[in-house]
């Protein structure tokens, strides 16, 4: 019973915490992160790769 409550409480804190936050970011906010984000994803597995070719040719 504690342990249900307690998730309750956490479940309920987490949500109602990351919708304040969406509720105060515009949309240009979102799409500004999602393109960085990917931008993020794709040079760091570009450098991997590149990283990996080189330490193989050695």
């Amino acid at each position: 019973m504690v342990m249900r409550n307690s998730l309750q409480l956490s479940v309920g804190t987490g949500s109602g915490t990351m919708l304040s936050i969406i509720g105060q970011l515009g949309m240009y906010d979102v799409m500004n992160t999602v393109a960085l984000a990917a931008i993020g994803a794709v040079v760091s597995f570009v450098v991997t790769l590149l990283l990996q070719r080189w330490l193989r040719s050695k």
